[in-house]
């Protein structure tokens, strides 16, 4: 049973290692989790709370949107007071599908031509 902090439960974290490759893809596969992975790896550790991000979804969607980053090994969360703090599993991400990260970080707008 997870840990009760405070008013609500804390998170329960699954480790890379423990995460099969199809449930990697699958939570890289949305559009809200990749801006999630995007901002967060352009964001220092520890530093994001989960209500600080710019997604078209209401609390409850975004709730679900961290579990399923959570489950797939990629984000893990703490609380501070009242906030839910975030930080991406990089490194540890990064060992169990070397890589893959770097695919999705990747900035593939297309080029513009010169002008």
């Amino acid at each position: 049973m997870a840990e009760r902090v405070g008013h609500r439960v804390a998170p329960e974290h699954t480790h890379p290692d423990e995460v099969p490759v199809l449930t990697a893809l699958a939570a890289l596969s949305d559009p809200v989790r990749i801006t999630l992975v995007r901002e967060l790896a352009g964001s220092p550790v520890w530093t994001r709370s989960c209500g600080s991000f710019d997604v078209p979804v209401g609390k409850a969607a975004l709730s679900h949107h961290f579990s399923v980053l959570r489950g797939a090994g990629l984000v893990e969360q703490r609380d501070e007071g009242a906030r839910r703090v975030n930080r991406l599993r990089r490194e540890e991400f990064d060992a169990r599908f070397p890589g893959l990260l770097a695919l999705v970080l990747r900035d593939d707008r297309p080029a513009r031509p010169p002008v």
